[in-house]
Formats: C-alpha cells, structure tokens, sequence
C-alpha cells in the first residue's frame, strides 16, 4: 500500500498541530501521522480511571498567555472550542508562618504583595516592570515569533536602539546573578527564581539574566483551558480537518525515506509507504536524525551533532492527582489562587535542589499545583473538584528510571502529607488519588527524553539560531526537504506554538506558497525600533 501528500507530520504535538493548521489552510495537502491513540502530545485531559466525570492535566496546565498568540486568533480556535481564562491571583507562594507572596494579574497588587515582604524589593519590582515592559512587548516577543536570526546579525541589530543594548546587557549574567544582585529578601528571591527560572531554565546559565525581568513585565499570564489542555489540542485539530488535513493515529513509523539525498516520505511498521513532497518532523533530534533515518544516509557530523544534544536535569515531573469532594482550604484569600507554591522558603533551597537531582536523589519538597475546578466547574462532577500537586524530581532515581516503580506510590502518600500541611481538610477530602512519575512521562510522551517536558536543555548553546544545533536552527534541516518544528527548536519547549508557527512560515516560504496571514518580519522590526 502506498499513499501521498504534500506536506507529512510526524508527531501531533501541539506545535505540528499548529504549522499543519497553517498549511492545511494554505491548500496543501497535509497528514500527521502519530503513534499514542490521540493526538495532541503534553496538551491532554485525561478522565479519573475510577470516577467518572473527573478530569485531570497529567502534563500541560499553565498555558501563558494562549490568547495572546497569534497563531490563537489566525486559526480562531476559540470558535473551535478553545476557550480561556485568566485568574486575577495568577500565582501564590505559601510560607508556613502564613504570609504569602502573591502574583496577581494586576501589576498594582503584585507590588503591594511584594512590599509587605520588603518595601526595597517591591520599589525594585516596579522598576524592573517599567524598564522592560517595552524590551519584553517590542523585543522578546517579537523574537519568539519569529525564525531566530544568527548570532551576530542579532546582536548588531539589538546594539542598534539603547532598549537593545540593555537586553544583552542584561541577559549576559545568570537569573542566580540577577536575583541576587537586584533583591534583598531571601523569599523573594526564592519566589522569584522558581516562578520566574526554575520551572523552564538552569538558573546558572549566563545569557538568561533577562528572563526574570522579562517574565515579570510581560502582560501575558498563566491561563486555564476549559474543559481540559486537551480542548485546545482538539480545537487545532478541528482547524487542521475544516481545511482537508488528515490526522492518523495509533501508526508507527519504522523509517524516513530518502531520495538523492532529500526527505520523500516515511514507512510505517506496517509496511504501508506514505509519498511526501516535505517531511516535517515534531519529534526531538534523536528520534529524527538517529532512529529514523538509516545510518549510511546521514553524514557522521550530523549524526553526532544530533547525539550531542542535551535535554534538563531538572525538567523531569512527578504528579499527584486528586479527586476532591471539597478544595484544598489553605486559608482566606481576596480571590483563590491559580497556582500555588509550597514548600519555597529560602534562596538556598535552589543549590540543595541541583544538588540532589546531580545524585540522583530527591531532594527536600518544593511543589506547584492548582485546583482547576476553583476556576472551571466543568472538570468534575457538581460541587466536587480536582486538584493536582507538581514536583521536580530526578528521571533516573538513584541512578535508574526503573526505581520509580518501587518508589511512586510511596512517595505520593509523603506528598500527599505534605500538601495536606498546608492544606488541612485535604486527607478528608480525597475520593481518589493517582500519581505519575517521570518514568510514566517517557512511556507516553517518548519525545520527552529523560522527562523533560521543554524537549531539550537551553544550555550548551542550545538557544536561538542554534537550536537544536548550528545548521539546524532554522527549521530546515542539512537534509533535503526535511525540517523540524517540535519543542527541541527556536523559542523551546511549553505551550507557546510558536516552534509550529515560525516553521509554518519557513516551509511555507520555501515552497513558493504565499502566506495567508501574516507572519511578522524580524529584521524590519527591529530596524524599526528607536
């Protein structure tokens, strides 16, 4: 058997989901092709495997700012059911002497959070909110959607405008430097790193000093999908079909074909070949470069470029979830928060963390979570809830992944207690209880090496034109009409789209296709700015 198309996808995560969406409505003809039942990768919502009605976000929750992209409204996808919402207490980090330091959607509120924490810190807040709020609207915003430019072009553009130059000023220390240079007290700073670093960053890598200020200023917050992350993945979906694109699930693929040299389609396990004028691959390098193509077509250099790329230490996720026939209670609030904190009290906390995920070990417990039901009912049964707590831990515990079989249910009863600290009616509360450990993450999501849900470390200059590594940083490949479009390319991993939708653009601009929407021109830009 033997099919064809124009334009083929290997991988439904949701940045294939948004180029084939892009190029599905351009009047290609387009086919993803994805090995788990359903397509959508980190974005799903899975149902609570013994109470109907209770659904809960294994991988993908905190979606920031998915309104704001622009790939959400080209593909009006909220018309497709992808609907959100924003809480006004965005984060809230919990100290066990009962003060909290308080994120809000309100910049105003957050000030005020952080002075009664330190009047110093709060003025220094300010500051750094006013100075980079155009660096991160103008700038960084800009640059994420867009392909990344080449070192040095970039830097020569940014030396350009005095907003450019204080970003690589800026950015040329670490987010630790940042911190410990701009603040003062010891649970700001804390607060800071793990909400504004820890979560997406090595917190020692210089070139980042800017991400804490950036985050800080931007306008776009963490957002919640109703019904479910999954809502999102089936609305891009239902953008991809409206337009003649076709979605397979449940195949394996055994091969990348090749011919003189350029990507033609692929085999599946089967036996069935699929014809393709462009090969588009959402998988991460190894997969693409090593497991998929045949050894003697790859030339040695692009094979141990592809070996050489590294994936976070501290990425990996252990998940506790919980169906509740009442919230977590951890004390009065002016609204109830979205994500919570426990467990950060101390900057010092970040080394003792580093330290243990180095050995293997897991270190002393720092958790976020939410309780979604508190901001959309929909996601169980009437006046019941579910909540879930994140932790990073170690994908290989004490030295090997296969640990967390013995390990997992034990150490989601010391979670449990340890949210139930904070939360007192919460043992009360549980109707049911599941836990997922890293290991469990790889046996889903087999893109996400080691655990890392952001598909690769922004270390070892991993970043922008080199992502996922020099020659490969543009979403075209050393290989003939193959490209890349996953989370291991330019601006990374989480939920943004923006690796699907800046390779929609390239692709699309190689083949000659004139582009529908419009994707915005980095260099004009920038030469633009005063």
């Amino acid at each position: 058997m033997s099919a064809s198309c124009d334009i083929l996808f290997l991988g439904s995560g949701h940045n294939a989901l948004v180029a084939q969406a892009y190029l599905a409505r351009a009047g290609l003809r387009t086919l993803c092709l994805e090995q788990s039942p359903v397509a959508g990768g980190g974005l799903a919502t899975i149902e609570n495997p013994h109470l109907p009605g209770f659904l809960h976000n294994p991988h993908s929750f905190f979606h920031r700012g998915i309104t704001a992209m622009p790939w959400y409204r080209d593909l009006e996808l909220e018309s497709l059911g992808a609907r959100y919402v924003e809480p006004a207490l965005n984060v809230a980090l919990l100290c066990r002497d009962g003060r909290r330091l308080e994120w809000w959607v309100d910049p105003e509120r957050t000030i005020a959070s952080f002075a009664n924490f330190s009047k110093q810190d709060a003025v220094t807040l300010r500051r750094w909110m006013d100075e980079f709020r155009p660096i991160a609207t103008d700038i960084l915003a800009a640059e994420a959607q867009s392909p990344p430019l080449p070192r040095e072009q970039r830097r020569a553009l940014l030396n350009r405008t005095p907003a450019g130059r204080r970003l690589l000023d800026v950015s040329a220390c670490s987010p630790l430097e940042f911190v410990t240079r701009e603040f003062e007290n010891d649970t700001i700073r804390a607060g800071l790193l793990f909400f504004n670093g820890l979560r997406e960053i090595d917190l020692r890598q210089r070139g980042f000093g800017h991400a804490i200020p950036a985050l800080l200023a931007s306008p776009r917050k963490a957002q919640l999908c109703i019904g479910g992350s999954a809502n999102l993945a089936r609305a891009l979906v239902a953008a991809i079909e409206q337009h003649g694109g076709q979605i397979r699930c449940g195949v394996s693929i055994t091969r990348i074909l090749l011919h003189n040299g350029n990507a033609v389609g692929v085999e599946l396990n089967s036996g069935e070949v699929i014809h393709a004028q462009t090969v588009v691959s959402g998988l991460n390098p190894q997969q693409t470069f090593l497991q998929l193509l045949p050894a003697e077509s790859v030339p040695a250099a692009l094979r141990a470029q592809a070996a050489g790329f590294q994936y976070n230490l501290l990425a990996p996720l252990f998940g506790l979830h919980v169906a509740l026939d009442a919230p977590p209670q951890y004390g009065p609030f002016d609204e109830p928060p979205f994500m919570t904190i426990l467990g950060l009290e101390r900057f010092g906390q970040f080394h003792d963390i580093v330290r243990a995920h180095e050995r293997g070990e897991i270190p002393d417990t720092v958790a976020w979570g939410a309780c979604p039901t508190l901001h959309d009912p929909s996601q169980a049964p009437p006046h019941q809830h579910t909540a879930f707590l994140w932790e990073k831990l170690p994908f290989a515990l004490r030295g090997d992944a296969a640990n967390w079989k013995r390990e997992t249910a034990a150490h989601a009863q010391r979670l449990l207690d340890f949210w139930a600290d904070y939360a007192p009616n919460l043992r009360a509360s549980v109707l049911d209880q599941f836990a997922l450990s890293p290991a469990d993450t790889v046996a889903t999501l087999p893109n996400m090496t080691d655990g890392d849900l952001l598909v690769g470390a922004f270390s070892n200059d991993q970043v922008g034109h080199h992502r996922p590594f020099p020659g490969a940083g543009n979403y075209r490949t050393p290989i003939g009409q193959l490209y890349l479009c996953g989370g291991s390319t330019h601006p990374g991993g989480n939920i943004t789209g923006l690796c699907g939708y800046n390779a929609a653009g390239v692709i699309a601009a190689d083949a000659g296709i004139k582009h529908w929407w419009n994707p915005p021109n980095l260099v004009a830009h920038l030469e633009s700015l005063r």
